[in-house]
């Protein structure tokens, strides 16, 4: 939800009821709303005692990106703020303005260059930049020279529930920080005991205090608080836990607020105004190991390597050098390059994976030098023509990485790794099969498979409704009919609104433009890494049945594949097939359209489903194409109606794999035989 004090919640944009058209705003309507402050009409603000005012947008139990929103661009945002005189300068991620919001002129207001979204670190509020227009507009009417809080407690608004929902968080969170001790106080073996749990031996006392960092010893975690920028208070908690299992050590975490609303910059409150370097990591325990090393000013983000949100970049902009060391992977190398683009590539560079730069609590705790693996960084900016000298150690980290260049597995359709290996970043998969077969269910269960696994989704469902669309994932997530047990949705529902899943709201027929700067936005604000397109000809709608749909089509995959290739971001397009014969098997021929589809994809995935008199069809799900390593073959499926969900049929037929390279080819995978009976 949005907030006026916590550090810029940015909630997933939501539209509002009654209003034409609908946009978020921070003062949205103040000009009726003043004239219904003087009616006496004026809503009354909700407020905890003690606690700061909050303003609040219905809360939504989807995530859902509102495509009426029109885009900004920094050219007109400087066109704006030059037509009212509004001094400005032009930053690393945003463009620095007087706030309106303080009577200290010297006070600056951060607007984010890509989508306009604006924050006041002084006052903490934030909005679009609708809502900075608003406010503009406020001011003029109101013949002030800032807009107080007093005044802007007139038009902020606030629910009952999420007032309890925040309540009960403050509870906890004090709860947890009064109980948990510092590390000086306790006794010598318990210290020792509880750092050797997360290999912080070396980490002293003296620097745990420093940034703030806690034991809870009813659950032996440690507590890093969420300070307040502005007056210091607590925002929030993460409480990290440790188990071991069959020998191995499982690290696991809890926020409060919930993880969805969680945005702490650990180690900001320790940061000085004047400091110009920094280094950011994936996890608070490296920040730790960083500064006690080098004593260099070190943030690590929120929610790991998996996305930056746009919200903190204010917070960054003082830094003219930024570092990024976010772990020993290639999953972690791919999140610094796609930062370092937020972030402006100019000012960073990045630490690559590999033996000698490991984690930095690793390279730490082995006594290497963290000095010199900072200065080595790479920087994330480099020219247009490069040599193979410059990218060397890039080709032997893939070589030797073999298995995490291959991509991410999925956990429910083991037999899919083995044809396809993973699921890879910037690959276009193009997945088709015939009508009614179950495509839409089979495609929501393969996104929600990664998902779960930190996959941000984003879902373009034009021709299901996302609320469907939801309830088929949330049965899917849960393994069970909800409508069964309704008991349980809550507890389900909870969980599901943890995933990074995002809706787009469009629906039936429309422009691939719009769509295109949606996808973007989504990249920038949520670091998309998974687009699914369901499907192609109900985007397109009636509008092209004519004779040029095949080149408007073919425009379309253009686009996507384009869109993959710059954004690093697997896109998946579900199109449907031609009309075959139902005694055939589809194939790649079978894709409807031209053959652009299938020759710009990466992957191409048929769902095969043979129709008999006697019962339902027997599914298979077949990979005719793999630009990876060229490995194709063909597994059987089972489905099961309770939980909407696919699995490998229980059978002796084991994976067909097939080679393209191999002179000769399973006959049950070509229609030039007919398939045998077993």
């Amino acid at each position: 939800m949005l907030r006026v004090w916590v550090t810029s919640l940015l909630p997933p944009i939501v539209r509002l009821p009654n209003r034409a058209p609908a946009r978020p705003y921070l003062l949205y309507s103040c000009l009726k709303q003043a004239e219904r402050k003087r009616a006496g009409t004026g809503s009354k603000v909700l407020q905890i005692p003690g606690e700061p005012i909050r303003r609040h947008f219905k809360k939504s139990i989807l995530t859902v990106l509102d495509c009426s929103v029109q885009p900004v661009t920094v050219t007109e945002i400087r066109q704006y703020l030059r037509s009212r005189n509004i001094s400005f300068h032009d930053g690393y991620s945003c463009l620095h303005v007087p706030s309106p919001f303080t009577p200290e002129r010297d006070t600056s207001l951060f607007i984010d260059k890509t989508t306009g979204r604006f924050l006041c670190k002084a006052t903490l509020l934030e909005g679009s930049w609708e809502d900075f227009q608003d406010s503009m507009e406020l001011l003029d009417q109101e013949g002030c020279s800032y807009l107080s809080p007093d005044l802007l407690a007139s038009y902020l608004v606030d629910s009952d529930s999420d007032c309890a929902e925040d309540h009960v968080d403050a509870i906890e969170v004090c709860r947890v920080w009064d109980k948990a001790v510092w590390f000086s106080d306790l006794m010598d073996e318990d210290s020792h005991i509880i750092k050797s749990m997360f290999n912080i031996t070396r980490i002293s006392n003296s620097t745990l205090k420093k940034y703030g960092v806690k034991c809870f010893l009813p659950s032996q975690s440690l507590v890093f608080p969420w300070y307040n920028t502005r007056d210091s208070r607590m925002n929030g908690l993460k409480l990290v836990s440790a188990e071991c299992r069959n020998g191995t050590v499982h690290y696991f975490e809890t926020t409060y607020p919930r993880l969805a609303r969680y945005y702490n910059l650990f180690g900001l409150c320790v940061t000085g105004k004047k400091e110009t370097e920094v280094v950011i990591t994936s996890r608070e325990l490296d920040s730790l190991a960083v500064y006690q090393a080098t004593g260099v000013t070190t943030l690590s983000l929120p929610r790991g390597i998996s996305c930056l949100p746009p919200v903190l970049l204010p917070y960054l902009e003082q830094f003219k050098r930024i570092t990024l060391w976010l772990g020993n992977d290639l999953r972690s190398w791919e999140a610094s390059k796609l930062f370092a683009r937020k972030l402006n590539v100019k000012r960073c560079s990045l630490i690559r994976p590999g033996d000698k730069q490991p984690t930095p609590l690793q390279a730490f705790n082995e006594g290497m030098n963290l000095n010199k693996i900072l200065k080595a960084s790479l920087p994330a900016s480099h020219k247009s023509i490069i040599s193979f000298r410059q990218i060397r150690e890039e080709v032997f980290g893939q070589l030797e990485n073999a298995d995490q260049i291959a991509g991410l597995k999925w956990t429910r359709f083991p037999e899919l790794n083995k044809i396809l290996k993973g699921h890879r970043k910037g690959e276009l998969t193009v997945f088709t099969g015939p009508t009614g077969s179950g495509k839409t269910t089979f495609i929501s269960e393969y996104a929600l498979d990664l998902c779960m696994q930190g996959i941000n989704t984003l879902w373009g469902s034009f021709e299901l409704n996302n609320v469907r669309l939801a309830k088929v994932m949330l049965t899917q997530f849960a393994l069970l009919r909800l409508e069964e047990q309704l008991d349980k949705f809550d507890e389900w529902a909870d969980k599901f609104e943890d995933l990074p899943l995002y809706f787009m709201t469009f629906h039936g027929e429309q422009n691939i433009k719009s769509v295109i700067d949606t996808m973007q936005h989504a990249v920038y604000m949520y670091d998309i890494s998974h687009v699914i397109i369901d499907n192609l000809q109900f985007m397109m709608g009636q509008e092209h049945l004519s004779s040029d749909r095949f080149a408007v089509q073919d425009f379309m995959v253009g686009a996507f594949r384009k869109f993959a290739t710059d954004n690093n971001c697997h896109v998946t397009v579900v199109i449907h097939p031609r009309k075959e014969d139902d005694d055939k098997e589809l194939q790649t021929s079978s894709i409807f359209g031209s053959a652009k589809a299938s020759q710009e994809a990466d992957n191409v995935l048929i769902l095969q489903d043979k129709k008999i008199v006697s019962g339902p069809g027997k599914r298979h799900l077949q990979v005719a194409k793999n630009r990876f390593d060229g490995d194709v073959g063909i597994f059987s499926l089972e489905f099961n109606k309770s939980s909407l969900t696919f699995s490998t049929a229980k059978s002796k037929q084991k994976v067909k794999k097939i080679n393209k390279d191999a002179e000769t080819t399973d006959p049950k995978l070509t229609n030039d035989q007919p398939k045998q009976k077993k």
